[in-house]
């Protein structure tokens, strides 16, 4: 039995020993942690086109996205940034310009600095809606938001001409043809007298002269219907271009507004005791007509007796049409005088005039303006002399 444990513990020392020699270690070698095994080797798979063609493009869509974020982010930094405009100034967009024209245009007049993120932020703030033509008036410094604000509201530059009480219409349309923001030609045919209503009217660059004078035209006409629906009753004038044309005598005697209702009371009062109304500026138009009366003729004695259907002086009531277009205040006037028994007034040497009831009163009042012309004319002989 010994002889058989003895061969038994031979082999597996013998086995022992095929594995390696046994090397003794030091107690603290022993301790050290045992290297880490390597890492196994890359299969096949891993290694192929595909998967490194794969890796390429999600590394490259990540590149993108983060580089179109960087872009947006930088795009909005510079639409709301203060543009490069140093001074305001007016830019006029045509009907029908695209919106790349419209950033060129921009871009071009240095209103901003990139058309190319001029039309992004159009495009992202703006879907479906669309800039407006017209004149503009861009502040300096504008952002690209302003301008793109500013473009969307469609609130153009606004021009204005004026239209002042008393203006024939002859002289209305010479005032129209020569305003330059108007485009156009004026009617062939006049209005009649007196249908164009005085005011300042408001228009963008390009209205056309024919729409203001329909502007005019429709204004007026709703004024005269509404004074006349409120007029006093009473008045000795039978119709509303009655109304207009005494109104035209009345705008024409006086530009004082504390005047306007004492000058209709004197008219209406000489129409209701069937007296001549006497009025200069109907003899004026009788000879001149729309025109006007140059600003050097006088009016002479003689033209007093000249016959013309607008001669006051020769003809009873009313001229046959208006001499002016009168404003508000002169309609109002004559369709609500003072309440006088005034049938005189002459000037006073101020401005305004004096006014009577009798023909004694009105002689005194002539005789005191000739003194005060005939002293302001030995003045003037005297300060040539000088």
């Amino acid at each position: 039995m010994s002889d058989g444990n003895i061969s038994g513990d031979q082999e597996s020392f013998g086995r022992t020993r095929s594995a390696g020699p046994i090397i003794p270690q030091s107690a603290s070698q022993a301790l050290k942690p045992e290297e880490a095994p390597q890492p196994p080797k890359r299969s096949e798979r891993a290694r192929s086109q595909f998967v490194v063609f794969l890796n390429f493009v999600m590394s490259f869509v990540v590149f993108l996205t983060l580089a179109a974020a960087g872009a947006v982010y930088f795009g909005k930094i510079k639409f709301d940034e203060n543009g490069p405009l140093e001074r305001s100034a007016n830019v006029r967009i045509q009907q029908g310009t695209s919106l790349n024209e419209i950033a060129k245009l921009l871009e071009r007049r240095q209103v901003i600095s990139n058309a190319f993120i001029f039309k992004s932020g159009v495009r992202a703030y703006m879907p479906g809606d669309s800039l407006k033509a017209g004149e503009y008036e861009i502040k300096a410094g504008a952002s690209m938001r302003d301008v793109m604000d500013l473009l969307r509201s469609g609130k153009s530059v606004l021009y204005s001409v004026t239209i002042a009480e008393g203006l024939t219409v002859e002289q209305i349309f010479e005032r129209l043809a020569s305003n330059g923001e108007l485009t156009g030609d004026l009617p062939e045919e006049l209005p009649a007298e007196g249908t164009l209503r005085p005011e300042t009217y408001r228009f963008t660059r390009g209205t056309s002269r024919e729409e203001i004078v329909d502007q005019m035209r429709a204004s007026q006409n709703a004024l005269v219907n509404q004074i006349w629906a409120q007029r006093d009753p009473g008045l000795p004038i039978k119709s509303k271009e009655e109304l207009v044309i005494l109104a035209s005598i009345v705008e024409k005697e006086t530009g004082r507004a504390d005047e306007r209702t004492l000058v209709a009371s004197v008219f209406l009062n000489r129409l209701e005791r069937g007296m001549r109304l006497q009025s200069d500026p109907t003899i004026i138009y009788g000879l001149f007509g729309g025109k006007g009366k140059p600003s050097d003729r006088p009016i002479y004695r003689s033209d007093l007796d000249k016959p013309t259907p607008y001669n006051t002086y020769k003809i009873d009531g009313l001229p046959p049409t208006p001499i002016a277009n009168p404003g508000r205040a002169a309609l109002e006037a004559v369709a609500e005088p003072s309440k006088t028994n005034n049938v005189f007034f002459v000037a006073d040497g101020t401005g305004g005039h004096v006014f009577a009831e009798t023909l004694e009163q009105h002689n005194a009042n002539v005789r005191r303006w000739r003194k005060i012309e005939a002293d302001r004319a030995k003045q003037k002989e005297k300060a040539a002399d000088q």
